[in-house]
């Protein structure tokens, strides 16, 4: 009697290891691959406990979480002859564990070597001002890059980020020139536009000002005013203001007499005009000349009245 307990007692205790032996606990942020026999089971176990057949499965655990992977500072010539070095970093995750597990050995070793030799062809196949301002065109051509081998391992890529692009300092040296030329010739295309604008508000401005005498009389007012506002200045005006619009209304008569003259000159009658000139400057030269007399006419004496007979 005391026999047989102590049998069932042992079949008890060796089912209890036995089935300890093939318990396990899967995270959550795991997934468990089941090789029966040397066999992958198409199936993967979820986070929990889970239970293998002893001696018969064996469970390799798979991470899904997003990895972050660093690639090394590659070196390449751009397409526009440039040597840079790059360096960048991946996002990656397992999307089918099975599949990471039995097509790839180090799945994240494979990554890394994919990234790091698309990284160069990228570099290869871009110009230097795409590496430097067009990045997240590149970001998005390096993804699909990486993506394409990863897809077949049950891995998929999140983002592929260019960190930093290391230059030459010769070149470094040759853009800051370049950008301190392009900033001044900006400088000079404002100002030389500001002095166009000027130029143009100040032609109108005259315009108006011809067409209008008092629109510059008004306007020189104001500068002086403006003048005498500075206390080291001092301002001496000659002529008074009415003075010398006599003497532009002066001038400008004078010159239509002498247009006048010219036309009446050069016309079909200009012979004859002047002729007649001559003329009457000979007229007045004979009656004022020495022979002419230049006392009063006397009044003629008064004839003597003849007597009328009366009847």
């Amino acid at each position: 009697m005391d026999g047989a307990v102590v049998g069932v007692v042992l079949v008890v205790v060796a089912a209890l290891l036995v089935l300890r032996s093939g318990m396990r606990v899967v995270n959550q942020v795991e997934r468990g691959v089941v090789f029966r026999l040397g066999k992958a089971q198409p199936e993967f176990r979820r986070p929990g406990i889970t239970f293998l057949v002893p001696f018969v499965d064996r469970m390799r655990k798979v991470n899904v979480q997003v990895v972050t992977m660093p690639v090394p500072t590659q070196e390449g010539i751009t397409k526009d002859n440039v040597s840079v070095k790059v360096d960048a970093v991946v996002y990656f995750r397992v999307t089918d564990p099975v599949r990471a597990a039995i097509e790839v050995q180090d799945y994240v070793f494979a990554v890394g070597q994919v990234a790091q030799s698309s990284l160069r062809s990228i570099i290869g196949k871009s110009d230097l001002d795409d590496l430097l301002t067009d990045r997240e065109r590149l970001h998005e051509g390096l993804a699909l890059m990486i993506d394409s081998p990863a897809a077949e391992w049950g891995i998929h890529i999140d983002r592929v980020e260019i960190k930093d692009v290391q230059l030459p300092e010769s070149l470094k040296r040759s853009m800051s020139r370049q950008a301190e030329a392009e900033r001044e010739r900006r400088a000079r295309v404002i100002t030389a536009d500001g002095e166009f604008q000027a130029a143009q508000q100040l032609a109108n401005a005259s315009r108006i000002m011809s067409e209008t005498p008092e629109a510059m009389q008004l306007r020189l007012l104001q500068t002086v005013v403006e003048v005498a506002a500075e206390k080291n200045s001092t301002l001496v005006m000659p002529f008074p203001v009415e003075l010398l619009r006599y003497f532009e209304r002066a001038t400008k008569r004078l010159d239509q007499e002498v247009e006048k003259n010219d036309r009446e000159l050069d016309g079909p009658d200009g012979s004859a005009a002047l002729k007649a000139g001559i003329e009457q400057i000979a007229a007045v030269a004979d009656k004022f000349g020495p022979a002419a007399e230049l006392t009063a006419p006397k009044e003629p004496a008064a004839e003597p009245s003849t007597p009328v007979e009366r009847p």
